[in-house]
């Protein structure tokens, strides 16, 4: 069993230095999801800003008029639909349209794998803030108002500090789903982390070994961030004493 298993391991990732592909796959596995995760939380902070502040103030803003209201609302009907399309449709269909459609002229197939999971994460990156700002109590806003601070200062020095505290802990959770969903990038030809491992098993005619790798790596990389979000919430509860 054990030289059975060994004679595996040697053909899938010795001969020929095979493990190099899993190495390249591992590699651009977190190019895509670091660049996408830096995409999805600025279009994220900036579509729950635009939500949050709706909610809030649009009925103020509309009694009063005026054409900042009617950007405001033009501004959420963006975000509603971008919301919609995107937690609407699958991830794997958003990133074909993105490859066939949108970028078909291009041939950076990491670049739209990028923007495509980017695009699609900041979907959820941004219900998650909204929901942490509409979570904070409404006397923390008129706290700071009456410091003389307005909408947007009391945003930036009261809420927002209180928002990512909340929000931390599911947005480490978007960033491992994040990871998994790159999963999918060989679609459109990205040799990723899970695209390496079945040509490693076409070449080898053996699924068990690079596959259980691929695996194996995946659970590694999750774990890896699961410690982290503990220390770092760890570290947020000990700063609060």
């Amino acid at each position: 069993m054990f030289e059975r298993l060994k004679a595996d391991f040697v053909l899938n990732f010795i001969e020929s230095d095979r493990w190099l592909m899993i190495l390249k796959g591992v590699v651009a596995t977190l190019e895509i999801t670091a660049v996408a995760l830096i995409i999805g939380v600025v279009i994220g902070v900036l579509v729950a800003a635009v939500r949050s502040t709706y909610d809030k103030n649009g009925e103020d803003m509309k009694r009063r008029g005026g054409a900042s209201y009617k950007l405001l609302s033009f501004a959420n009907l963006i975000c509603r639909i971008y919301l919609t399309v995107i937690r609407g449709t699958p991830t794997v269909v958003q990133l074909l349209i993105a490859y066939f459609i949108i970028f078909a002229a291009s041939t950076n197939d990491i670049g739209v794998a990028m923007f495509a999971f980017g695009i699609n994460s900041g979907a959820y990156v941004a219900e998650i803030i909204r929901g942490g700002i509409m979570a904070i109590d409404e006397g923390q806003f008129e706290a700071g108002r009456s410091l003389g601070l307005n909408y947007f200062m009391t945003m930036r020095y009261v809420v927002v500090p209180q928002v990512v505290k909340n929000v931390l802990p599911a947005l480490f959770n978007e960033f491992i789903v994040l990871i998994k969903e790159t999963s999918v990038a060989g679609y459109i030809g990205v040799e990723d982390l899970t695209k390496m491992g079945d040509l490693i098993r076409s070449r080898t005619y053996s699924a068990f070994m690079p596959l259980f790798a691929v695996a194996l790596i995946y659970l590694i990389l999750v774990m890896g961030l699961t410690a982290l979000d503990t220390r770092l919430e760890r570290r947020l509860r000990q700063n609060e004493r």
